[in-house]
């Protein structure tokens, strides 16, 4: 029942690419209010239900919940940016590589070994990720440079990740979730002002998309991933996301007509194999 849930929070997300091609403000402003949105809406039930968990943070446990918002909005605003360069196909298949960098740090910084099957399936990856890295499907404006920045966000969401994993073995979803949407708005608050970015002024439809992505793709969709961490290996949730460009392509095509390329189809399904290859491979372990 737990995978049920976390797959129908992959479903959730996948709406993502859709609203943000609907939407006209900048990216900065999208992340800003998607993320201001989930912070006002969790914060009554936060502060009501969890003040003494709130008060009974150590230092060690904010750092990191607060990193972990650093990155899930630079996430966020790299993702959003890539999809106003690049086809929806390939920013979501590029963007969901996470996995690929998770597994590097898990090897890098925590010394653990992974089996021959999980090499073989990063190695796949890999391949995948180039051929739809340089695939020039003639969807966008700039797809190579839209490619390269949903590869970025790709890193930010595996650290989000993994700092995640961390974090819920102690803190509570609602906690957790509240900390990291407040900081990453502040993060990309700070960013926008830096770089001049008008937060205002960007009429109704975008309030209305943003609102869109805080209810079914932050609060139904990430909010859920964050509660699966507790329950389920940080590597399963990684894994099961490699259904989000499935959905996310379907709505590409029924709904702005954009018909994946051969090397990103080709790319799509290596990425997608090599990505259940080493979810299998970690799980057998």
């Amino acid at each position: 029942m737990k995978r049920l849930i976390v797959l129908l929070g992959v479903a959730g997300t996948s709406l993502s690419a859709v609203l943000v091609r609907w939407s006209t403000a900048p990216s900065m402003v999208l992340v800003l209010y998607r993320m201001l949105f989930a912070s006002l809406l969790l914060a009554p039930a936060v502060l009501l239900r969890n003040r003494k968990e709130l008060k009974n943070l150590d230092r060690r446990d904010i750092l990191l919940c607060l990193a972990s918002g650093v990155f899930l909005g630079f996430h966020f605003a790299a993702y959003f940016s890539a999809l106003r360069y690049t086809a929806i196909a390939s920013a979501v298949l590029l963007v969901d590589l996470e996995v690929f960098f998770v597994a590097l740090c898990t090897v890098l910084l925590f010394r653990q070994k992974l089996p021959g099957a999980a090499w073989i399936a990063i190695v796949l990856t890999f391949g995948g990720s180039v051929l739809v890295a340089f695939a020039d499907t003639g969807i966008g404006s700039d797809p190579l440079r839209g490619n390269v920045t949903a590869l970025a966000g790709a890193f930010c969401m595996a650290v989000y990740t993994m700092i995640g994993a961390v974090c819920r073995k102690r803190v509570s979803t609602s906690v957790y979730t509240f900390l990291v949407y407040t900081c990453a708005a502040l993060t990309v608050l700070a960013a926008s002002l830096v770089s001049g970015v008008p937060l205002t002024g960007h009429g109704t439809v975008n309030y209305l998309t943003a609102l869109g992505m805080t209810v079914f793709c932050t609060l139904l969709g990430h909010s859920v991933f964050s509660w699966g961490l507790k329950y389920l290996p940080a590597a399963f949730i990684s894994t099961v996301k490699l259904m989000e460009p499935v959905f996310a392509s379907v709505w590409g095509l029924l709904l702005f007509g954009e018909v994946p390329g051969w090397m990103v189809v080709t790319g799509g399904a290596v990425i997608i194999f090599g990505i259940a290859l080493y979810g299998r491979a970690v799980s057998d372990e």
